[in-house]
């Protein structure tokens, strides 16, 4: 690709996230933007004029030394430097008309800069860096709304664009060695193999046979574990599952029983349970009890990897399931836009050389595993991306039905604490050995 070629890519990137962040901005009323305080959501505009700060920090200060377009903001952007809490003080914060001048400054700033500067190795992989974190955090605005109940965003289209015919039972993927995550530092890092720091550095692990789910697990089969009062057996939870369990509502989040017929809500409406629709917004601790009802268990991360991509030493390297094409809509459930509503079964483009359905997209699937460092480890420009989350929060992999597609790959690793169930989580499982 050419000079022109990638900084063409880069303004295309950089502008469809500054206008999905704007319409997930805009289309709120200034109370709406007044979110009550919850622990697993940021304010809208606290997200947004962080969103900005990151390129000021990583791309103007970095490259060029420029100043902050405020410096006395400069720690209340920073999700380091200021409380969780106090992002919700408005003594602090400016209103919508300040952070939208705010970032469409510094938008304006980054596009120039791409269209007039010469693009190096460390220039690419700096604007990629910053979109990319903003494409993280326009995941977050949209899970905000499904949290707080506010209508869905504009990219909503809940259609059912890639239909499929029903698949059941397991995988079987046999004993041998594969290849594990991205490249520590390729030719090609920013463009082709760009990777988050937790994905890298590439090597091989040697695993035994194993037996995993084609599909994600369904509503229709955690239903029936809620129907058998599993949440009423203390015996199917861990300890840490029996903790969370003591505030838990005995189904599903955003699940209820009404008139005698099941209901989840999307945003901020109620619909019929669609039974074949993979289950969402369970938490790590859900996952586990269930699995331990049905007599089955999650995957290791590196076994989820395996059934995704198939990667072995000395063949060309999948980054999807597919192969190397660019997802659509033909093969993943991404970009906000069915919201993992279609049955586990759809999406037969995007199967994995294996035959699993659904591993990029649809819901994060919970592993086994908790998320720690790949030996090698290196920090990367954003020193806390992944190090506030090793140790205690597990891995989950394969991106959301709020994930960007341009975030969504094989190899990216998400950290969660165990007891979230208010992201985009669901899980397939494996067999007993």
């Amino acid at each position: 690709m050419s000079v022109l070629e990638m900084k063409a890519q880069l303004l295309e990137e950089l502008a469809l996230a500054r206008t999905r962040t704007e319409q997930l901005i805009n289309s709120l009323s200034d109370a709406q933007l007044d979110v009550p305080y919850h622990p697993g959501v940021n304010p809208p505009l606290w997200e947004m004029g962080h969103s900005a700060f990151f390129y000021e920090v990583f791309v103007f200060k970095l490259l060029d030394g420029t100043e902050s377009y405020n410096p006395s903001m400069d720690d209340l952007w920073d999700s380091f430097h200021v409380q969780h809490r106090d992002r919700w003080r408005r003594d602090l914060f400016p209103g919508r008309e300040e952070t939208l001048r705010y970032f469409n400054v510094v938008y304006d700033r980054v596009a120039e800069r791409i269209r007039g500067c010469e693009l190096t190795d460390q220039e690419l992989y700096l604007y990629r860096y910053a979109i990319f974190h903003q494409n993280m955090h326009i995941e977050s605005l949209i899970w905000c709304r499904q949290t707080v109940g506010y209508p869905a965003p504009g990219d909503f289209k809940g259609d059912r664009p890639a239909p499929g015919e029903a698949v059941a039972g397991d995988v079987e993927v046999p004993a041998g060695r594969w290849v594990m995550g991205m490249p520590g530092a390729p030719m090609d890092f920013a463009a082709e193999d760009f990777a988050f720091d937790a994905e890298k550095p590439r090597f091989e692990v040697e695993l035994p046979g194993f037996a995993i789910s084609r599909s994600l697990v369904t509503n229709r089969e955690f239903l029936a574990f809620v129907e058998d009062g599993g949440y009423r057996q203390p015996e199917l939870w861990s300890f840490g599952g029996q903790q969370w369990l003591a505030s838990a509502p005995g189904h599903p989040v955003y699940w209820r029983r009404q008139e005698g017929q099941w209901q989840v809500r999307l945003f901020d409406r109620w619909l019929p349970l669609n039974l074949d629709a993979p289950v969402t917004h369970v938490s790590y601790w859900e996952a586990e009890a269930w699995c331990r009802w049905i007599g089955r268990r999650l995957p290791t991360e590196y076994e989820w990897e395996v059934a995704a991509l198939g990667n072995r030493p000395g063949e060309v390297f999948r980054r999807y399931p597919w192969g190397n094409e660019a997802p659509d809509v033909s093969r993943v459930d991404m970009n906000g836009r069915s919201m993992a509503q279609n049955p586990v079964f759809d999406y037969p483009a995007g199967e994995s050389p294996f035959g699993c359905r659904q591993m990029l997209g649809s819901v994060w699937e919970w592993t086994s595993d908790q998320f720690l460092p790949y030996d090698g480890f290196k920090v990367d420009m954003y020193p806390f991306m992944s190090t506030l989350q090793f140790g205690d929060h597990k891995v989950t992999r394969g991106g959301s039905c709020a994930t960007t597609s341009s975030l969504i790959r094989g190899t990216y690793r998400q950290a969660y604490l165990p007891h979230r169930n208010d992201v985009f989580t669901g899980f397939r499982t494996c067999a007993l050995s």
